[in-house]
């Protein structure tokens, strides 16, 4: 897996756009990240799943994914080894986190009203 594959899987999801956050780029669903790139260096990517997936992921293929430092990580925070990475489980790690954050949204939405 490359950085240039990751980035075009995550830009797939309708709403996806490419930002930058702390110098690595991001992939945001109406300003909320829900994947990254180079963090922790260019080696790996990040998907931002529930503390429950994480440990479903890290079960499944614990060689590709491992949870990011600190808090961020016990949270769901998940990096993605690209050299690891397998195209059909890095989708369904996009996938559920792309559907974290725009459940998010859609709760902030009608707390709203």
């Amino acid at each position: 897996m490359t950085a240039d594959t990751f980035r075009k899987m995550a830009l797939r999801f309708p709403g996806a756009v490419e930002a930058e956050h702390m110098n690595h780029p991001d992939f945001r669903v109406e300003g909320k990240i829900f994947a990254t790139l180079g963090s922790p260096d260019n080696a790996w990517g990040m998907v931002k799943l529930a503390p429950e997936q994480q440990r479903s992921f890290l079960k499944k293929a614990s060689a590709m994914f491992k949870p990011c430092s600190g808090v961020w990580g016990e949270r769901g925070a998940t990096n993605v080894h690209l050299a690891s990475a397998k195209k059909t489980v890095l989708q369904t790690a996009l996938n559920a986190a792309w559907k974290n954050v725009t459940a998010q949204l859609k709760m902030a939405g009608k707390k709203k009203t």
